[in-house]
This record gives structure tokens, C-alpha cells and sequence, in this order.
């Protein structure tokens, strides 16, 4: 939270309200100090473990904040609270934004915690699936290298992976993010959104698309990346104590 507000002191605003998508720790476990720092602090969200919650939202309310429209949308299955947000500006040149928390990843999709596949097929097609081509989609994680070597074990012959994966890899060594994509992009690479198609189903052995993602995110659960094999003239040093000045404690 200190961090939070060192940023809002420097963009010379004052904090309203917290969109909280869901309680997970990682993503809600700064409300309480905020709150405590920011009387009247609202607290947004549609699951009661949610810490410091003091408004409870449901699926397409709409709120308001200024000139920022924000859409709820519920998206069980990660948790069974989980809330995307989607936000946008009327007569603003800007696409829409959607902070879609742990349920839409870039290049994947959140674990099926507190739910089941068909819930998160519904989430996926008719909820977010569903918003402006355009909507850049904010995920609560930088998970995108180790997404899309998956998705590339999927569907290996697909050109628009290899060049998002190695996009990705690019901005990971400059530290860089790799969020936002657009949801546009997101059905050309991302396997979740991708279960119609032919070597998706044929990757999975199903043709129906809830199995297909049920069965994708069993895959990705085990989904292990290629160890590296350690360069030998390396392991020559080590063997011979070459480092030993450098690893031992000053």
C-alpha cells in the first residue's frame, strides 16, 4: 500500500475507491492499511472475504467515478467471487480497459480454484469473450513468457505465438511489461480462447469446447517448462572449486 500512495502522491490525486477482482491474498492484501490510512475509503468487490469490502457489487452493475464508466462483470471460477472490471470514457478516443484479475491472463487463464470448466468457458466467450475487440485487458499477473511456451506446445505450428512469445521474452529481459494486450490479440494466440479451433481440439483429443478447455487447463496445470542444461565448461569450474573464493561469506 505504501507503494500505492507514494504513486498517487507524485500523480498529485486523491484515492477514492479500490476495485478489488477477488480476496487472494496477492491481490486484496493491502485494503485493510489503506483503509486504515484513508478514512472513508470505498472498497469494491463481489466476494465477503474481501478485506476492508464496504460495497458489494453485482454482475453489470455500473459505477461511476468522474468521467469513468466501469462495468462489473462476474466471472466465478478462479474464486467464486471473482469480479472483472470493465472501464471505459464516454467521447473518449481511448479504447475500454478490462482489469480482468485472475480469470484472463495474457496468453492464458487463471486455475480453476473455486469452479468448474464450464464456468469459466462462459466467463471467457459470452462475458469477456464478448466486450470491444479493442479492450485492452490490464491481468492481475505478468505471466506471459511461461503462457505462451505453453501455448506454443498447443499449437506449434502457429506463427502469431512464435512471435508474441518472442516479443515477450524481449520485454522480460529489458523488464518491461508485457500488459496490456488487446482482446483482439488475445483469440489469435491465447489457447483458452481458442478451443473451436482444429488444432486445439485436436491437441486435446475433444471436440466439445468446455472439455477442450477442461482438458487445456489440466495440461497447463502440469505444464513444466524445459529445464536448461547447465553450460559444461561451467560445471568443470564448480567441480574444480573455481568459484569457491566468490561463494564464500565475507
Amino acid at each position: 500500500p505504501f507503494q500505492l500512495l507514494e504513486i498517487i502522491r507524485k500523480e498529485g490525486v486523491v484515492l477514492r475507491a479500490i476495485l478489488t477482482t477477488h480476496h487472494h491474498l496477492d491481490h486484496a492484501r493491502g485494503n485493510e492499511e489503506l483503509a486504515r490510512l484513508c478514512p472513508g475509503l470505498q472498497v469494491y468487490g463481489a466476494d465477503e472475504r474481501i478485506g476492508a469490502l464496504t460495497h458489494k457489487v453485482t454482475h453489470d452493475q455500473e459505477l461511476t467515478f468522474g468521467a469513468i464508466r466501469v462495468r462489473c462483470l462476474f466471472t466465478p471460477c478462479h474464486t467464486s467471487g471473482h469480479m472483472c472490471y470493465f472501464m471505459w470514457e464516454d467521447g473518449s478516443p481511448d479504447a475500454p480497459a478490462l482489469f480482468s484479475g485472475d480469470t484472463l491472463f495474457v496468453g492464458g487463464c487463471g486455475k480453476f480454484f473455486e469452479g468448474t470448466a464450464e464456468q469459466m468457458y462462459t466467463n471467457l466467450t459470452q462475458i469477456l469473450g464478448a466486450l470491444p475487440k479493442e479492450t485492452k485487458v490490464f491481468c492481475g499477473h505478468e505471466c506471459t513468457v511461461r503462457n505462451l511456451k505453453f501455448a506454443l506446445k498447443v499449437e506449434p505450428e502457429n506463427e502469431i505465438v512464435k512471435k508474441k512469445l518472442a516479443w515477450a521474452k524481449q520485454r522480460d529481459e529489458e523488464d518491461l511489461p508485457t500488459v496490456p494486450s488487446t482482446l483482439q490479440e488475445e483469440f489469435l494466440y491465447n489457447p483458452f480462447l481458442r478451443v473451436t479451433e482444429e488444432p486445439l481440439q485436436k491437441f486435446t483429443g475433444k471436440t466439445d469446447p468446455v472439455e477442450v478447455l477442461r482438458t487445456l487447463r489440466t495440461e497447463k496445470d502440469n505444464f513444466k517448462k524445459p529445464k536448461e542444461r547447465p553450460n559444461p565448461q561451467a560445471m568443470l569450474a564448480f567441480d574444480w572449486g573455481l568459484f569457491s573464493p566468490f561463494l564464500k561469506k565475507q
